[in-house]
This record gives C-alpha cells, sequence and structure tokens, in this order.
C-alpha cells in the first residue's frame, strides 16, 4: 500500500511537483514567510489545486523532525516501489546499451539518497535496492537524493541473489564492487548491458550476492584509506561506466 511521508525544502517541493505532483497530499508554508520564492511555488500549487496550509515555525520543526525546511514542508503520497516482476518486465524494454544500479543493504538513508542523485547524474536506467535489508525511503533518503528519487525508476526486491540470477538471464553483465579482489574496474569493459552492485556500509557485499556476480572489480585507491563511502564509491564506478559509453 502507498504511504505518506514528510519532505521539506524547496528544492524538493519543487522536485516533486515538477515530477509527481498527484502525489503530494499537503503543503505547510511559514506563516510570516512571505517573499517571491515562496509565492511562485505557492501560485503553481494553487493552480493545481493542491491543498495549502500556513503553519507556525513549531509546528514545522516538528514536522520535519528539526531538519532545516526553509520555511516549507509537505506530505507525499510514497508510491509502492515495483518488485522483481516489474523490474524484469522494464528490463525487456531497454536498449542494448543498459545500466543497472543494484544496492545491497544500504542502512544509511544519506547514503541511500546520495547513491541515488548519483544515479540519476550518471543516467542510469534504474536501480534495484532489496526490501529487508535497506534503509526505508523516508524524508532524508528523499532530500539527499535532491530530486533524484522522483527522476529514477526504484525497484525493491525480496531476494538480490534471485533477482541477479534473473538479470543475467536478460544478458546483464553483474559486477560487483569489492574491494579484496585484484581487477579494477578500470579495467573492464563497461559499455555493454551491465548492472553494478555496491555493498553495504562498512561490511560491503554479503556473501551470497558477491557469488551471484559474473565479475568482482576494485576502485584503485592511493594513501592509506582502506575504503571510500558508499555513496563515494558508487559515483565513481557509475561515471567511469558513463565515460567509456561516451568516448
Amino acid at each position: 500500500m502507498p504511504k505518506p511521508i514528510i519532505i521539506f525544502g524547496f528544492h524538493a517541493i519543487q522536485a516533486q511537483l515538477d515530477s509527481n505532483p498527484e502525489c503530494l497530499l499537503k503543503v505547510f508554508t511559514l506563516d510570516n514567510r512571505n517573499d517571491k520564492r515562496l509565492n511562485a511555488l505557492t501560485t503553481q500549487l494553487n493552480r493545481l489545486g493542491i491543498n495549502t496550509q500556513q503553519s507556525g515555525k513549531q509546528q514545522l520543526d516538528k514536522l520535519s523532525k528539526n531538519q532545516t525546511h526553509q520555511g516549507i514542508v509537505a506530505e507525499i503520497l510514497l508510491p509502492t516501489l515495483p518488485n522483481l516482476d516489474g523490474l524484469i518486465h522494464y528490463v525487456e524494454t531497454l536498449n542494448n546499451s543498459s545500466l543497472i544500479l543494484i544496492l545491497d543493504s544500504i542502512q544509511d538513508p544519506r547514503n541511500l539518497g546520495a547513491c541515488l542523485r548519483s544515479a540519476n547524474a550518471a543516467g542510469v536506467d534504474c536501480v534495484v535496492i532489496n526490501k529487508d535489508g535497506s534503509a526505508p525511503i523516508n524524508a532524508l533518503v528523499h532530500k539527499t537524493s535532491a530530486g533524484a528519487l522522483n527522476q529514477l525508476k526504484v525497484f525493491s526486491v525480496t531476494n538480490l541473489a534471485r533477482t541477479i540470477k534473473a538479470l543475467k538471464q536478460q544478458n546483464i553483465w553483474v559486477i560487483g564492487l569489492d574491494g579484496a579482489t585484484d581487477q579494477s574496474l578500470y579495467q573492464i569493459d563497461l559499455t555493454t548491458p551491465s548492472a553494478i552492485i555496491m555493498g553495504a556500509e562498512g561490511s560491503g557485499l554479503r556473501s551470497l550476492t558477491k557469488k551471484s556476480c559474473d565479475q568482482l572489480a576494485m576502485i584503485p585507491m592511493q594513501g592509506n584509506v582502506e575504503s571510500l563511502n558508499v555513496s563515494v564509491a558508487t559515483g565513481i564506478a557509475l561515471f567511469e561506466a558513463s565515460r567509456q559509453r561516451h568516448l
């Protein structure tokens, strides 16, 4: 069932308004704020018949759980994410240069949002998350994604190993990022239909996920750090695929 969540800030709400205005249930604006930016957004909301309500700062702080809301908060209806059947049906419609991002148990909502932002910027076709191990799609994910969540195809699956097997049957080459391997990401051909899998913060790919991959790769690093933040590593991997595809 679709569930309501709270989002806040001009960018997040404008992105929602531009992409899926039908999901906006109610918008709360700061009662003593009256400026060009807010008035322009309010005009759009009123034109679409979206319920708006002036509220005090204390109520907005409560709704946003004391996050920086810029004087505007919205309640939106988050549609249920499609499952494995929906993913395979979608993949069947893609061309021979498809690029998929799979996130294996990313538990920090800020990291999840940042990964979605990088995915959108790199032009991925869709993102796959695991239903039980991933952070839920919430206000922090929405805000950190900087509007990318509204533009991406995101699928939620119950079994990543089964999902990987199904993608292989669609001739998708599955590459897992793993710091323990010697194979450099930059030596892999990412121009073919590919799925790149990123593991959880700290622990990386789960063993069954790792075994299900066609190939493992690492990002070569200098200095004395042992690993990168998952959202940073995701950006590097996706933009390497994008670079190869635009040579």
